[in-house]
């Protein structure tokens, strides 16, 4: 069986975002992984009008009307499970994020999902809560691993490296990563 291909998906479309330097150094973190494939996807590069579709997406029959919105459920389509990198905004996640999940149903069904999160003191913790309940609705199914990172702005150097904990941050991604390509593995042999 092949890798299974893991889109890490940056959720943030803010200017000057703290999201970027978080994404950099997991994707640097992840990428010698042998247990799946990763490729990373800026929310930033789907520009989605807000979802106000007269059908939803689990009705949807065929391609989307509007090429943009059918070019990210292709993006979503290809992959086998996904990393979500995330903020949080106000105990939940960016109303970005919210869309863009919305314009899919079934390009999320039955794939792996695993999150990172950051912010202030919660580290974003909110918001993957909020997201492992859009994730049950949606039949992504989530893994308990994650990795939140607390006072973002304090843990990244302007290069983009992170000044402490580094051991455990690593464990914890590499943990992650792994936990999602087994999960994803296991959703292609029952679907």
């Amino acid at each position: 069986m092949n890798k299974p291909k893991i889109i890490v998906l940056l959720a943030s479309i803010r200017v000057e975002r703290a999201g970027e330097k978080v994404a950099r150094w997991f994707m640097n973190v992840v990428q010698a992984t042998k247990t799946a494939s990763v490729e990373l996807v800026d929310l930033r590069d789907y520009p989605l009008p807000l979802f106000a579709d007269a059908v939803t997406p689990t009705m949807r029959q065929g391609r989307h009307p509007n090429p943009l919105v059918q070019k990210w459920l292709d993006k979503l389509a290809t992959a086998d499970g996904y990393i979500i990198i995330t903020p949080e905004y106000n105990h939940s996640i960016p109303g970005a994020l919210k869309n863009a999940i919305d314009y899919a149903y079934k390009e999320w069904n039955n794939k792996a999902v695993g999150f990172v999160s950051y912010g202030g003191a919660a580290a974003g913790s909110r918001a993957v809560e909020h997201l492992r309940q859009i994730a049950s609705e949606l039949q992504l199914h989530d893994v308990r691993p994650q990795v939140l990172i607390p006072f973002v702005w304090s843990v990244f150097d302007a290069q983009g490296n992170l000044l402490n904990h580094t051991d455990a941050y690593e464990k914890s991604s590499i943990i992650l990563i792994e936990s999602v390509a087994l999960l994803a593995k296991q959703l292609q042999k029952i679907t």
